[in-house]
């Protein structure tokens, strides 16, 4: 019989993607490789109903058969009320029925859904009020219940372990809204009731043992994992260049990028200046939703120096030096990402950061941070700079742009780095932690496929 190991959908119901997101969809995919019977407990809004039929369409549009404001706020404050006595999942059924072909690049791999109706919700105010874990029962629990967020949340009768990625709202308190004493507290709860807690690189597993107190033995590092399908990866070269140059403009290796939030911790204001000052001329192309304070990072977007004429035949035409795309499709992102001359992701602090693998995967060169979890991460293939020192950034954009044999160090360097970071390398990580908690899986024995799935933006 196959270990059953379930996951939570917190991240997985956003309609954009983000980190987590990814690295729960990642995760669900290598569980299935390792032959376990995955579970994926979403907290949509979807309301409980006897009849299956309409379980999968909440499901797919939780919209279905919505109460007004009032009744909404009525019933969430007397689950809040009840919620000590814990929630109850359901069974959501997806049988073909509803056409979910729009869903396919965000769905999990799953063998079973399950939903509490606004759990993640009821689990916060919970939380807030009793400063406990909710508890969520299910008719049969899995073995182990992997939370991939920091989640208020425990299922009796499973192993509960959480996946905490980084401690940014400690570390840099200021970069983030996260309500501060709340989600100390929270933290520190986690680390003191898991069975077992695991973190994404050994910056984050030190700033867990050392701002939170957890028993080094009780947390385990497991990295992640790099995964881009093959029939984006690998498209031919000539057919990238054409779905760039179509459809924005921009010729192949022509062009420096940034992919993911804007927010302050991504570092774009420093990037962007740095950027201006290098004297590049190849314009900037900026792919990411606009996130809490994205104005401040922003700003020199709308200076006027920013803009410059060009002459093309008998024409003269004015050309932006930074493009900002909010959104780009995942199959021309992938193109975009090959067609850059570099990436460019000054973060001041990741746990992972995902979004510079991915790029070194491509065969992208790669400018990124010598902080937090970056280093460990990228090694030797990457350039890295101080994040916080603009002229390093300036002088590094520079290196990247004019020095041919540089970037083609770092198009070799950059997938063999990835390689470490194998769909492989990760199910065999995982393995270990399981077994230590008594459930044993075997890496590659259930032979499931990379999800095609948006790149993170961490």
């Amino acid at each position: 019989m196959r270990p059953r190991i379930y996951i939570d959908g917190h991240n997985l119901a956003l309609d954009q993607g983000t980190g987590v997101a990814t690295y729960a969809r990642n995760l669900s995919f290598r569980l299935g490789g390792l032959g376990a019977e995955v579970g994926v407990l979403y907290g949509t809004r979807a309301s409980p109903s006897r009849n299956p039929l309409i379980r999968e369409i909440a499901f797919f549009d939780n919209r279905v058969g919505e109460a007004n404001a009032w009744l909404r706020w009525v019933r969430s404050a007397r689950r809040t009320m009840l919620s000590p006595f814990g929630e109850y999942a359901s069974g959501v059924p997806v049988t073909g029925k509803v056409v979910s072909t729009t869903f396919e690049s965000r769905m999990p791999h799953y063998d079973h859904l399950w939903n509490v109706e606004n759990g993640f919700t009821v689990a916060h105010n919970h939380f807030r009020h009793y400063k406990a874990r909710m508890t969520v029962r299910m008719p049969r629990p899995p073995e182990i219940m992997h939370w991939t967020y920091p989640l208020a949340m425990r299922v009796p009768g499973a192993k509960n372990i959480y996946t905490l990625h980084d401690l940014v709202p400690l570390r840099l308190p200021y970069t983030t809204l996260d309500h501060k004493r709340r989600y100390f507290r929270l933290n520190r709860l986690l680390v003191k009731k898991a069975d077992h807690i695991i973190t994404v690189s050994e910056a984050s597993k030190r700033d867990i043992v050392n701002l939170l107190g957890a028993d080094p033995d009780k947390v385990t590092n497991t990295y992640q994992s790099v995964e881009i399908p093959r029939k984006f990866s690998d498209k031919p070269v000539p057919e990238a260049m054409d779905e760039i140059k179509g459809s924005f403009g921009l010729d192949w290796k022509g062009y420096f990028m940034f992919f993911g939030a804007i927010e302050p911790k991504k570092n774009v204001g420093r990037m962007i200046e740095a950027f201006l000052s290098s004297g590049s001329d190849l314009p900037l192309v900026i792919v990411g939703k606009q996130a809490w304070k994205s104005e401040e990072e922003l700003k020199l977007l709308f200076d006027d120096h920013i803009r410059f004429q060009v002459q093309e035949g008998s024409i003269l035409r004015t050309r932006r030096k930074i493009i900002l795309l909010d959104y780009a499709p995942f199959r021309l992102l992938i193109s975009l990402i090959r067609g850059a001359r570099a990436c460019l992701f000054p973060s001041l602090y990741e746990g992972f950061g995902l979004p510079a693998l991915e790029a070194m995967k491509l065969g992208t060169p790669v400018m990124t941070s010598n902080t937090s979890s970056l280093p460990e991460v990228v090694g030797d293939a990457a350039i890295t700079v101080d994040p916080y020192d603009v002229r390093a950034m300036v002088e590094a954009i520079r290196a990247l742009d004019k020095d041919a044999d540089l970037r083609g160090w770092l198009e070799q360097a950059g997938p063999r780095r990835a390689a470490l970071f194998s769909a492989e390398q990760y199910e065999r990580r995982l393995a270990e932690v399981y077994a230590r908690l008594g459930v044993k899986v075997e890496p590659g024995s259930g032979g499931a496929a990379a999800a095609p799935l948006p790149l993170a933006a961490e």
